[in-house]
C-alpha cells in the first residue's frame, strides 16, 4: 500500500531535509508533491534519484494527497495546513502555530505515540527541536524512577534558525579571516566565534520564547507535573543541537542503571566512556537518525540526581525524521487506506 505525499516548504532547509528522509527509508509513497511559494516556481528539489518539480502551495488542490508535511513557518501552516486537513489530508506541521493547541496532539512517537489518536482536527504538530531529542532521553529514564526536574541548558545549531542564518555564521566566519567587520543580520549580535544567550522573542518573566517552548512542551509531551527550566543558547555550528540536561528523581537511579536502561530506549544510542572522546558532539550526530547520549554521572547536589549530556540533529530528529515517523506511526495505527494513486 503507497500513500501520496505533499511536502510544504520543500526548498527550504527542513523540507529538503524531509523529501531526503522520506527517500532514505523508502517510505512508501505513491507520488511525492514539492510545494512551496510562488516565488519557487521553476525550482527543483531533490526526491531520492529522481527529481521534483516545486508546485505553487496556494492553489494546490489536497485532496490530492493522503499525507502534508509542513515546513513552512507558522502564518503558512495557520492558512493551509486547515485548508489540507479539510480537504482530508492528514497534517503534518513543524511549526509552532498548533503545538499548544487542546485538540492538536504534539508528538514525538518514541514518547507518546498513542496521542496520535486524539487528532480530531487531522493535523499533528511536530514539537521544538531542543524539545524532541530532550524528551527522548527522558521518557525511558521517567518511566523508571519519575522525573521531577529538568534544568536544560541548550547549545543550539545556526541551521535551527534557518538558511539564512547558517549563511550569516559562514559569511561572517570567512569575513572574520580576511579582517572584514562580521555585520550580524540573521542574529542579534556576531555568532562566528561566539555563543548568543537569545533565542526568539523575550517574554514578560524574562525567558526567551524558546525556553517557554522547551517547558510547556515537554509537560505536553512527557508528564505535566514534570518542573522544567532552560537557557537557551545559539552556538556557531552548522547542524546538531546539544544540551546538558541535569535532572532530579523521585526515586534512586544511578548511572550505570540508567545507561543500561538508555541503550534499550528506541531512538537513543549511548556513547559514554569517561576518557578522551568517549562522548558524541554536534558533528559526528549530523547526517544520523539518532539521539545520543553522553557523560551520564551523578547529580550530587539534588537528592536522586542525574546529569548527562544530548546530541542529535537538529534538522533530523528535531524537525524532518520527526515527522516522517509521525507519519510511519499514522500508517502503521491510525490513518485510513489511501483513496488511490
Amino acid at each position: 500500500m503507497s500513500y501520496r505525499i505533499a511536502v510544504v516548504g520543500a526548498t527550504g532547509l527542513v523540507g529538503q531535509e524531509m523529501l531526503n528522509i522520506l527517500a532514505e527509508r523508502e517510505f512508501p509513497a505513491a507520488r511525492v508533491h514539492a510545494l512551496a511559494s510562488r516565488r519557487s516556481l521553476g525550482q527543483t528539489a531533490a526526491y531520492g534519484e529522481r527529481t521534483l518539480k516545486v508546485a505553487a502551495l496556494d492553489d494546490f488542490d489536497f485532496s490530492q494527497v493522503d499525507i502534508a508535511l509542513f515546513a513552512a513557518g507558522g502564518s503558512v501552516a495557520a492558512e493551509h495546513a486547515p485548508r489540507a486537513a479539510h480537504a482530508g489530508a492528514m497534517v503534518i506541521d513543524n511549526s509552532s502555530h498548533f503545538r499548544m493547541d487542546p485538540d492538536v496532539p504534539l508528538v514525538v512517537p518514541e514518547v507518546n505515540p498513542e496521542a496520535l489518536g486524539q487528532a480530531s482536527k487531522r493535523i499533528i504538530a511536530n514539537p521544538n527541536c531542543s524539545t524532541a531529542q530532550m524528551v527522548v532521553a527522558l521518557k525511558p529514564l521517567h518511566d523508571r524512577a519519575i522525573l521531577r526536574r529538568v534544568s536544560v541548558a541548550t547549545y543550539q545549531a545556526v541551521s535551527g534558525a534557518g538558511k539564512a542564518a547558517s549563511d550569516e555564521l559562514f559569511t561572517q566566519t570567512r569575513n572574520i579571516f580576511v579582517n572584514q567587520e562580521p555585520e550580524p543580520e540573521a542574529f542579534t549580535k556576531q555568532i562566528a566565534f561566539n555563543v548568543i544567550p537569545h533565542i526568539d522573542v523575550f517574554m514578560d518573566d524574562g525567558a526567551t520564547k524558546e525556553e517557554w517552548k522547551m517547558v510547556v512542551e515537554t509537560k505536553k509531551i512527557l508528564d505535566p507535573k514534570v518542573r522544567v527550566f532552560a537557557t537557551c543558547v545559539r552556538v556557531p555550528v552548522f547542524v546538531g543541537h546539544a544540551e546538558a540536561l541535569h535532572l532530579e528523581f523521585a526515586q534512586p537511579i544511578e548511572p550505570d542503571e540508567a545507561r543500561e536502561i538508555l541503550r534499550e530506549a528506541p531512538g537513543v544510542l549511548v556513547v559514554d566512556k569517561p576518557e578522551d572522546g568517549g562522548y558524541v558532539t554536534p558533528v559526528e550526530a549530523a547526517g544520523e537518525f539518532a539521539t545520543y547520549v553522553s557523560r551520564i554521572r551523578t547529580d550530587p547536589t539534588v537528592e536522586h540526581g542525574l546529569a548527562l549530556w544530548c546530541v542529535s540533529d537538529n534538522l533530523r530528529k528535531g524537525a524532518a525524521l520527526n515527522a516522517v515517523q509521525i507519519a510511519e506511526s499514522l500508517i502503521a495505527r491510525h490513518l485510513p487506506a489511501p483513496a488511490g494513486d
